[in-house]
């Protein structure tokens, strides 16, 4: 594993990343909670864009992988902060995120944040607003009370250790929801959904697919995929979006 640069981020925050420089526009890998970018699908995509010629972006966010901070300690807003900062610092022109559930939502917020840098979109088992459609409305009584006044509460996981969510968390979360108000996408976008899959369901990426305006937005789903989505054929597949939103960029 090589080792990573650091860039100073918001905060003090550290933020680990790896750089391909190449052709533009700059794909930049956005992994979920409590990943990082040493996952299948970011080095694979790593491999993929440096074959290509293309220029490729893969970082942590802070409490995540190689980065500063603690998990606990950080919330949606901070990763939004952290993901604008290093697009900002490491890459020029246009960009294409491609976010990976808890990724997904953080791609939307760029999307928000940055519209006329966006050459396209490609989402991944995409979890927006999970933090109050999953998290919240999930709990129970106890854990809705537990987490107010301790301030905070674990969830357990199929694919690591217990989760450690946070009031503020929570809270931050409410902050940056998507879903709710108007989400214009104005580039191509692709989302890929697993149907095995039992952290995101398939109503979330058809909630998505309703809510967003974008004059080209296609939702593929994939019998028995689960969230991982890093086998053989999803990754085929995710190459493919790219090459799909590449090509349709480069006709404008």
């Amino acid at each position: 594993m090589t080792q990573p640069e650091f860039l100073d981020g918001p905060g003090g925050r550290r933020l680990a990343y790896h750089r391909s420089p190449g052709r533009g526009p700059w794909v930049v890998f956005l992994g979920g909670l409590k990943s990082d970018m040493e996952g299948t699908k970011a080095l694979h995509l790593e491999a993929w864009s440096k074959d290509q010629g293309r220029a490729f972006l893969r970082f942590d966010y802070s409490g995540h992988g190689q980065s500063s901070e603690r998990f606990e300690d950080g919330c949606i807003g901070d990763w939004a902060a952290d993901t604008r900062a290093v697009v900002e610092a490491l890459t020029d022109g246009p960009i294409l995120p491609v976010g990976s559930s808890m990724g997904g939502w953080q791609a939307l917020l760029l999307a928000r944040a940055v519209p006329d840098r966006l050459a396209g979109l490609v989402t991944i088992a995409a979890a927006p607003d999970f933090t109050e459609d999953s998290y919240w409305a999930g709990f129970s009584e106890a854990q809705r009370t537990q987490i107010m006044q301790e301030g905070r509460v674990e969830l357990p996981s199929d694919y690591m250790e217990p989760y450690v969510i946070t009031r503020q968390m929570i809270e931050d979360g409410r902050k940056n929801l998507v879903l709710r108000d108007p989400l214009d996408l104005p580039c191509p976008v692709r989302c890929l959904q697993g149907t095995a899959d039992t952290a995101v369901s398939t109503d979330t990426a058809l909630r998505l697919l309703d809510h967003a305006t974008c004059p080209n937005m296609q939702l593929t789903l994939v019998k028995d995929a689960d969230h991982r989505f890093s086998d053989g054929p999803c990754l085929g597949l995710i190459e493919t979006a790219v090459t799909e939103v590449l090509a349709l960029a480069e006709e404008t």
